[in-house]
């Protein structure tokens, strides 16, 4: 989506990952559940490089409101929260 088409939209909240059930507990060691991790945090993670590329260009060209780059950062910052969740789920505990 080109950046000046963003400007008048309102973003819906992102849904949160729904972690800390006891079944998504177990899912971390399962292969399958792993794949699906892993591609849901490599979409995250492209939607979280578009809006940094989207926030950056209107910054620079000052074409949007300081409410839409505000939403934009908002959301940016619920992917990375996101795509944190995930890589926790994903990386085993160490314990040293």
């Amino acid at each position: 989506m080109a950046a000046s088409t963003m400007v008048g939209t309102i973003l819906a909240p992102v849904p949160a990952p729904k972690f800390g059930t006891k079944d998504t507990e177990t899912m971390s060691n399962d292969p399958v559940n792993q794949e699906e991790f892993k591609a849901k945090l490599e979409e995250l993670m492209v939607e979280h490089r578009h809006l940094d590329e989207e926030i950056s260009h209107l910054h620079h060209t000052g074409s949007g409101d300081s409410l839409a780059l505000n939403r934009l950062k908002r959301k940016k910052l619920q992917l990375k929260d996101q795509i944190l969740l995930i890589e926790d789920r994903l990386l085993p505990d160490i314990i040293a």
